[in-house]
C-alpha cells in the first residue's frame, strides 16, 4: 500500500458536460463527447465519511442564469438531472448529509464544487493556492477562471481547514515516485494530497488505498485515461483555460511517467468515463 490504512471507496458523477473530443485529445474527433463530473466519497475508518468534490447540482443552472455567468453555461454545455447528484449517490450507500465531516475540493472550478452547499457540516480542504487564485477575481475573470463564488456557502472561510505546511517526501512513496509536492492531509499517513496544478493552480490529487488496490484519483491532470494511456496531450485551444500551461505540461509528463513505473496504480480523473465504469462500485477492506 502507498497509504497507512485501508479506506472505503465510492466514485461517482454528478451531472456531465459534453466538449468536441478534440479539444481534451489531441486528434480526437470533432464529435461531442460527454464527460461525467466525478467525485468521491471516501470512508476513513478512523476520520470517517468524506468527499472529493461534489460534481454538479441544480445550484449550479441558477448561479448562471444571468451574464456574465451565463457565459459559462453556454460555453460548457451541462446536463444534470436531480437524481444524480451527490446527496442522492451518498443514499444509496446509506450517507446522509450530516455525515460527511470533510469535502477535500481538487479545485474551484464549477463542476467540482456545486454541492457543496448540500453538506452544511463539512469541513472544507484545500490548498489555499487554488482559493487565492479565484476569491478576488472580478465577474468576468471569475467566469474565465470557471469559478462561480454564489456556490460555496456564506459560512466557507470558517469551515475551511485549508492545507498549511510544506510539500515534503512521504515515506511510504517510493524514491523514482514522479510528484514532488506530497502533503499528508490528516498526519498519519492515510490520504496523501498531490499537487497537479496547470489545469488550475493549486490542484489536488489524491493518493490512497482500499487495501486491494492504491488509486491515484488525479482530478483535472488530464481529461481520460487515454490521453495518459497514448500519451495526447489536450489541444492548443485547451490551453486558453489552464491557469499555467508550463505547468500542466510538466505534471501531464509526470502522470505518464506514474502509469509507466507503477501500472498498478488505478490512476483516476474526474471527467473519465471509462474509468467510473470500470472502478465505480465500491471496494474496500471489508468488501
Amino acid at each position: 500500500m502507498l497509504t497507512s490504512t485501508a479506506v472505503e471507496l465510492h466514485l461517482g458523477a454528478a451531472g456531465y458536460c459534453t466538449h468536441p473530443e478534440f479539444l481534451t485529445l489531441r486528434g480526437g474527433s470533432l464529435r461531442p463527447v460527454s464527460f461525467p463530473a466525478g467525485f468521491a466519497c471516501i470512508v476513513h475508518p478512523v476520520h470517517g465519511p468524506m468527499l472529493l468534490d461534489t460534481g454538479y447540482s441544480s445550484r449550479f443552472f441558477r448561479e448562471t442564469n444571468r451574464l456574465p455567468n451565463a457565459l459559462y453555461r453556454y460555453i460548457t454545455p451541462v446536463v444534470y438531472n436531480e437524481g444524480d447528484g451527490a446527496v442522492r449517490f451518498l443514499a444509496r450507500i446509506g450517507l446522509q448529509p450530516e455525515d460527511i465531516r470533510y469535502i477535500i475540493l481538487s479545485h474551484f472550478h464549477g463542476d467540482h464544487i456545486a454541492g457543496v452547499r448540500d453538506f452544511p457540516q463539512a469541513k472544507m480542504i484545500y490548498l489555499p493556492q487554488a482559493y487565492d487564485a479565484v476569491r478576488s477575481l472580478g465577474p468576468i475573470a471569475a467566469v474565465r477562471a470557471g469559478f462561480l463564488s454564489g456556490l460555496l456557502p456564506e459560512d466557507f472561510e470558517a469551515r475551511s481547514l485549508p492545507v498549511t505546511g510544506k510539500a515534503k517526501r512521504v515515506e511510504s512513496l517510493p524514491a523514482d515516485f514522479p510528484f514532488p509536492e506530497v502533503y499528508d492531509l490528516f498526519g498519519d499517513g492515510s490520504i496523501l494530497g498531490v499537487d497537479v496544478s496547470g489545469h488550475a493552480a493549486g490542484m489536488m490529487g489524491l493518493l490512497l488505498s482500499t487495501g486491494r488496490h492504491d488509486y491515484f484519483l488525479c482530478a483535472d491532470a488530464v481529461w481520460s485515461s487515454r490521453a495518459f494511456r497514448e500519451q495526447r496531450r489536450p489541444h492548443a485551444f485547451a490551453g486558453l483555460i489552464m491557469s499555467d500551461r508550463g505547468e500542466y505540461r510538466r505534471n501531464f509528463d509526470r502522470l505518464i511517467a506514474m502509469h509507466q513505473r507503477f501500472p498498478h496504480i488505478r490512476i483516476v480523473p474526474s471527467h473519465c468515463r471509462e474509468a467510473l465504469q470500470a472502478w465505480g462500485t465500491a471496494e474496500g477492506a471489508t468488501r
